[in-house]
């Protein structure tokens, strides 16, 4: 679907009154957004890599099973990243093995290299990520690669995916700013991400690491990319909620045709590599948003609330979602 595609037309806007939403207040849709937004979640991986403990790789399957009932149809399951970097995957293929697919869900992962693209092919799967950077210093220090050698890696692992058949996700790391070097140019962004689509990646998901994005610098990145050619039927947004503008800076990009929008279960997850990295965009409160303008995600909301309670439960604490505060159990 193109963003043109997905648009309301005008006149469709609060005037169609109160319609679908979890606790029945209404939905009242503004002109201009998409008419459905696809929801990449990333509890599985990017949430539950920055456990301070393992998570019981049978908690995990479980996990990854309700998200599918909850309507979820793209669950980015796991990582197969050398287990002294990230040992809480360590059980990346253990918990492949331990999956049921849902018809319609996907279940992507994320390689770090041609070793990790080895393992996945192993394991049958038939999507993969890729993470890139914006910046040197978090490539040296996530990568042990610079800005310009990290494309030289990347490069054959994607084409030999791409060879076996596979769909291949990019994503761009510190897009708004990063810990060490402050703020990055939109130019810099804009290069890093049109190199990675041009290795063959299918979208490029653009990550706010460190969750210091407000909404009129992410409509500056989004207006940079369409100036390179790039338009936002490739792209996804990832936002974390460091500074509490992950709801705002998504709604900024939806104006500007943006479909696709990663989160997290609960608001789980940071950086193992960031320390200022704070927890993701809660899928819960992404949704809750979205049932209120109208817009269609095919989530039930009311069966990822009960997901998340049952995984904060597990995890002994309670989730950082607003969303899952209201309406879980008191």
């Amino acid at each position: 679907m193109t963003a043109g595609s997905a648009r309301r037309a005008p006149g469709s806007g609060a005037e169609r009154g109160a319609g679908r939403d979890a606790a029945g207040y209404g939905t009242y849709a503004l002109d201009g957004l998409p008419a459905r937004v696809a929801v990449h979640e990333v509890g599985p991986r990017d949430g539950l890599q920055n456990e301070a403990t393992i998570v019981p790789v049978e908690v995990k399957a479980e996990f990854v099973a309700r998200l599918a009932r909850a309507g979820l149809t793209r669950i980015e399951t796991t990582s197969f990243v050398h287990p002294k970097w990230v040992p809480q995957l360590a059980d990346a293929a253990e918990l492949l093995d331990l999956l049921e697919p849902a018809p319609g869900v996907r279940y992507p992962v994320l390689v770090p290299n041609e070793r990790g693209l080895d393992r996945a092919l192993e394991r049958g799967v038939t999507e993969i990520a890729i993470f890139g950077s914006a910046t040197e210093t978090f490539a040296r220090r996530n990568l042990n690669q610079g800005m310009e050698s990290q494309f030289d890696m990347f490069a054959p692992v994607v084409e030999r995916a791409l060879d076996h058949g596979l769909r291949v996700r990019a994503y761009l790391s510190m897009c708004f700013g990063d810990p060490w070097e402050g703020a990055v140019p939109v130019e810099q962004v804009v290069r890093a991400g049109v190199r990675l689509l041009g290795l063959g990646c299918f979208e490029l998901s653009l990550g706010d690491t460190i969750g210091v994005a407000t909404p009129g610098h992410v409509a500056a990145l989004l207006d940079g990319f369409a100036a390179a050619g790039v338009g936002p039927e490739r792209l996804a947004v990832h936002f974390h909620d460091t500074y509490g503008q992950a709801l705002a800076n998504t709604f900024a990009a939806l104006t500007k045709g943006i479909t696709v929008v990663d989160a997290s279960a609960g608001g789980l997850g940071g950086c193992p590599y960031a320390e200022s990295a704070t927890g993701n965009l809660a899928t819960e409160d992404l949704v809750w948003m979205l049932d209120g303008l109208g817009v269609e995600t095919g989530v039930d909301l009311t069966s990822l609330v009960e997901t998340s309670v049952w995984l904060a439960g597990r995890l002994g604490r309670p989730s950082a979602s607003r969303v899952v505060q209201a309406l879980g159990p008191r």
